[in-house]
């Protein structure tokens, strides 16, 4: 028997780099997924590889997470194909990463609050009385960017740190209705960090030398993993808790 078994996940980028590999995580452990971006193309590229690879149910809704009807539809969409929601993964999100704070306009501010802050909003608005149906779970991404104060992450760190003020509330507020809501701040090897990597090779070297286990975290099996295990029985009673996977880079009390 696997974990996830007949379960029906919603991943929020779920076409690419860490998404993907959450979709990989979970299709493993037998649950269904509706995966969900901006791109239909990739969308339907993730459908077919991971039905192949793992026998399960894809569902790919175009959607931007700043978009609440978008939303809306692709919960719609969700009810009427699986009648159900188990887990709901907040995972997509688009900033200016790079720019100082001095230098961000509204509308840089906008397209990370927008984006990130309010697509978790009105996914877990529109997910809970599902949820609280199944007894579910959510799992929202934030970011050492916020923690930790990172350069150029201004409006970045400002969504993340909002989504994990939202996520404890909702964890209070939800508990007695059986749903947990827990947070994951991951520092992974992605598309767009490989590319980094060829580019910057000495620069990222010396990123590696400050994160003790001496590696990204991959994607499926290291965050992934980690996910699985928080929608799973197994952490029935974690709830409202920031996991920071990053290697021992987040060092935190």
């Amino acid at each position: 028997m696997k974990r996830l078994d007949s379960n029906v996940t919603i991943i929020t980028g779920g076409g690419k780099g860490i998404g993907f590999g959450l979709a990989q995580a979970f299709a493993e452990e037998g649950s269904n997924l509706v995966i969900t971006g901006r791109t239909e193309s990739r969308l339907l590229k993730a459908k077919e590889l991971l039905e192949a690879q793992y026998g399960i149910e894809v569902l790919p809704v175009v959607a931007d997470g700043a978009d609440e009807e978008a939303i809306k539809n692709v919960v719609r969409l969700t009810m009427e194909k699986f009648g159900k929601i188990t887990t709901l993964i907040n995972n997509a999100q688009v900033s200016k990463s790079g720019t100082p704070l001095a230098e961000h306009t509204k509308e840089d501010f906008d397209l990370a609050i927008y984006s990130g802050l309010y697509a978790a909003f009105f996914y877990m608005r529109e997910c809970y009385p599902y949820l609280k149906e199944t007894k579910g779970s959510v799992i929202n991404f934030a970011s050492g960017a916020g923690l930790f104060g990172k350069l150029g992450q201004a409006s970045y760190a400002a969504a993340k740190e909002g989504i994990r003020g939202m996520s404890r509330v909702a964890a209070a507020e939800w508990g007695p209705d059986g749903i947990r809501v827990n947070v994951v701040c991951p520092l992974a090897m992605t598309e767009s960090l490989q590319q980094w990597k060829e580019h910057y090779p000495d620069l990222y070297e010396k990123t590696i030398q400050g994160i003790p286990l001496g590696h990204f975290a991959d994607p499926k099996e290291d965050i992934g993993r980690v996910c699985v295990f928080l929608a799973s029985e197994d952490a029935h009673y974690v709830t409202g808790e920031t996991i920071t996977l990053q290697g021992g880079s987040g060092l935190r009390p």
